[in-house]
């Protein structure tokens, strides 16, 4: 079970990872196969911790494995530190999520715990910015336009448009309403060809932008 799990997570880093886009890196079938199991979600957390940089001002949620006393909610301070208990203030502005897991895990496994497993969820993001992942050309995080409305598609040509191998039809959104996610899918098919700009959705200060690879 957990050897088909770890061969799962490395296959989806494989496929999303830019290093595996070369002709000389080619997935099989069967391996194609056992990733079309994978929820989207699933994979969105792969891009979200290798892609999202954290910034000034954002709340996180931070919990270190099998240590209660340490789960800490902070806030970001505006010259992007942290406080956390045992190690102090720490830089994680600019890191991206697994990043900042790692540092934290650095730091604390100098002299405090034995092989400290670390997870960081950003709780509220940076207002009036949204983020786009996945198979676009430049993952990141953009600015919403003073005094007008940002679309899906606008955003997505803000990161310089599709990969090659994006699957424009797998598109999902997720927004934090009242505390909890909601992922709202979109097919950029809708749009483009169906003509359907209701689908062409305006985006809110937080949201993420997914693009999955297209599986062959």
């Amino acid at each position: 079970m957990v050897k088909g799990y770890l061969k799962i997570c490395l296959l989806i880093i494989c496929l999303i990872g830019s290093g595996c886009k070369t002709s000389g890196n080619r997935v099989s079938a069967d391996d194609r196969s056992v990733l079309s199991t994978i929820p989207i979600e699933g994979q969105l957390n792969i891009n979200y911790q290798k892609e999202y940089k954290i910034n000034p001002t954002e709340l996180l949620q931070i919990t270190v494995y099998q240590e209660p006393d340490l789960e800490r909610t902070v806030r970001v301070t505006n010259d992007g530190y942290i406080s956390f208990p045992l190690i102090g203030k720490v830089m994680v502005a600019g890191l991206t999520v697994i990043e900042a897991e790692n540092k934290l895990a650095l730091l604390l496994g100098k002299d405090y715990i034995v092989s400290p497993q670390v997870s960081i969820f950003v709780k509220e993001f940076q207002t009036e910015k949204v983020v786009v992942i996945g198979e676009v050309k430049t993952p990141g995080s953009y600015d919403l336009p003073h005094g007008r409305a940002l679309t899906l598609l606008e955003a997505i040509a803000l990161a310089g448009g599709f990969t090659k191998v994006a699957s424009a039809d797998s598109i999902r959104v997720i927004r934090v309403e009242d505390g909890k996610q909601k992922y709202i899918p979109v097919k950029a098919s809708d749009i483009t060809r169906g003509g359907d700009k209701s689908k062409d959705i305006i985006l809110k200060p937080g949201d993420i932008i997914f693009i999955p690879e297209r599986m062959f």
